[in-house]
């Protein structure tokens, strides 16, 4: 049957705030996740924090107060400086992606089971309570901080994934798009946030700040979590009854009642399914080592400053949150036009997201001697990435919607391997060239070459296997996402 068109409320809807929270809410987790790499500059760095307290021993005296400010600034900025090897730098960093991954598959199924609301206003909250004690950790020495990143990680891990269960029960499908690129692109917003003001924190207050801040800022998110959001439309206490009525009747050919168990061998054998794994592999592979290089990229290669540096590292991700956004509202607007299929809409979105920052990458160093290039290109290497968000990463909502979740989780699984491993192979090839704009460039050709063949080759498998429709996707598999 045709689906019914949207009612006219459309951004005052209750549905586009339940997104602006979950919008706020990545806008949170990612900052408290980056939060360690803004301020571990200033806590391994030793000379710069005792720079500007023997600078002022040299100058006239203060007045008191201006005194009292200073001395209590310093102490906040020299309050921890730890002798932390760059090995020991490099386990803290990890750690955080390995609590994710412990977490992702058993917190996407429980998502479904118990309701995602509870999992993920509790995985919200775990994380920002472990942001506001990380200072207070890394006194007590380098293992605890460790243990908390991952329990942090773990908490953040239950966090991700839930969200897909939500937007199965109130996101109509002509609106799937939008719905979950406001949401999704608070992490890319979080990232520009992030690099623009975690240093300027660390200088004015101190590098504890960094994690006051943002770990304050997740416990306010966890009250309008608790408070706004629920599990579907049909328990929330101020949703509209036009609205609750055009999300229940939109939805009237998804699974409603309780959940059976998981078809895993279906799942297996289901080729649509195995392409989103692949496009998450290949989409993570990417953004991993731009998010890994791009700061040491402009700094070195650009000989860009520190201060301008942190400005420019964060444009891409002003780009990468600005086409999720556009990419969302372009992909509805082509669906409620019938202007292209579902199914044709997944593929065009899920094409252009891996295959045209693999071009931009390929031609990154070969455009150093061009500043502006070198800076559009890193600006649209993040920016069409994310077009992926209206292609596969989304497409268990349409193929599976009652296994949105756990699918969403070995989706993420598949992608967090992709970085590891990305980042530990180009690491391994450019550590054999020694100087260190050749390394920087070969970099940028390794990212290139190594993300080419996947994106091609996704891209080929999203054409072929990309389904839309559960019926589709388990005709040849035995695995539907609706009820018998």
């Amino acid at each position: 049957p045709p689906v019914p068109t949207p009612p006219r409320q459309g951004f005052c809807s209750l549905r586009y705030g339940l997104a602006l929270i979950m919008h706020f809410s990545n806008f949170t987790m990612i900052t408290q996740r980056v939060s360690l790499s803004i301020a571990i500059i200033a806590m391994v760095n030793s000379t710069q924090q005792h720079g500007p307290a023997n600078a002022s021993t040299e100058g006239p005296l203060p007045d008191p107060l201006s005194n009292r400010s200073r001395a209590l600034r310093d102490f906040n900025t020299r309050a921890a400086v730890y002798q932390w090897s760059p090995e020991t730098q490099g386990i803290i960093f990890s750690s955080i992606s390995y609590g994710i991954i412990l977490t992702l598959i058993p917190s996407g199924y429980l998502a479904g089971v118990m309701g995602a609301k509870q999992i993920l206003g509790a995985g919200l909250l775990t994380s920002s309570l472990l942001t506001l004690f990380t200072p207070l950790a890394a006194d007590f020495g380098v293992i605890l901080v460790i243990v908390i990143r991952t329990v942090q990680g773990m908490a953040q891990g239950m966090a991700w994934t839930g969200q897909f269960t939500i937007w199965a029960k109130w996101a109509p499908p002509l609106e799937r798009s939008k719905l979950t690129s406001i949401a999704g692109s608070g992490a890319a917003f979080g990232s520009f946030i992030i690099l623009c003001v975690g240093g300027l924190i660390s200088q004015a207050l101190g590098w504890p700040f960094i994690f006051y801040i943002f770990g304050s800022i997740g416990c306010v998110c966890c009250v309008l979590w608790f408070t706004v959001i629920y599990d579907d439309p049909m328990h929330h206490p101020c949703i509209s009854t036009r609205e609750k009525n055009h999300i229940v009747s939109s939805l009237a050919q998804q699974p409603s009642s309780p959940r059976r168990s998981v078809p895993i061998k279906a799942m297996v054998r289901c080729l649509p399914l195995w392409a989103i794994f692949m496009g998450f592999f290949s989409h993570f592979w990417l953004c991993t080592i731009i998010i890994t290089y791009l700061p040491t990229y402009i700094s070195t290669v650009l000989h860009v400053n520190i201060r301008d540096s942190g400005v420019l590292s964060s444009l891409p991700f002003v780009a990468a949150s600005s086409c999720t956004i556009l990419g969302g509202q372009v992909a509805d607007f082509l669906l409620s036009r019938n202007l292209l299929s579902l199914l044709a809409v997944r593929k065009v979105f899920s094409f252009l997201g891996l295959f045209l920052p693999s071009l931009c990458a390929v031609a990154l160093p070969f455009v150093t001697s061009s500043y502006i290039t070198t800076i559009i290109l890193l600006i649209l290497i993040p920016g069409t990435s994310n077009f992926c968000d209206s292609g596969f990463i989304i497409n268990t909502l349409d193929i599976a919607p009652r296994y949105a979740s756990f699918l969403m989780g070995i989706s993420r699984g598949f992608g967090l391997t992709a970085g590891i491993i990305s980042s530990t192979t180009t690491g391994f090839l450019i550590s054999q060239v020694g100087h260190v704009l050749e390394h920087l460039q070969v970099a940028g050709i390794v990212l290139g070459i190594e993300n080419v063949p996947c994106a091609l080759e996704d891209g080929f498998k999203h054409m072929l296997f990309m389904q839309t429709s559960p019926s589709d996707s388990g005709r040849s598999s035995g695995f539907s996402g609706k009820e018998n």
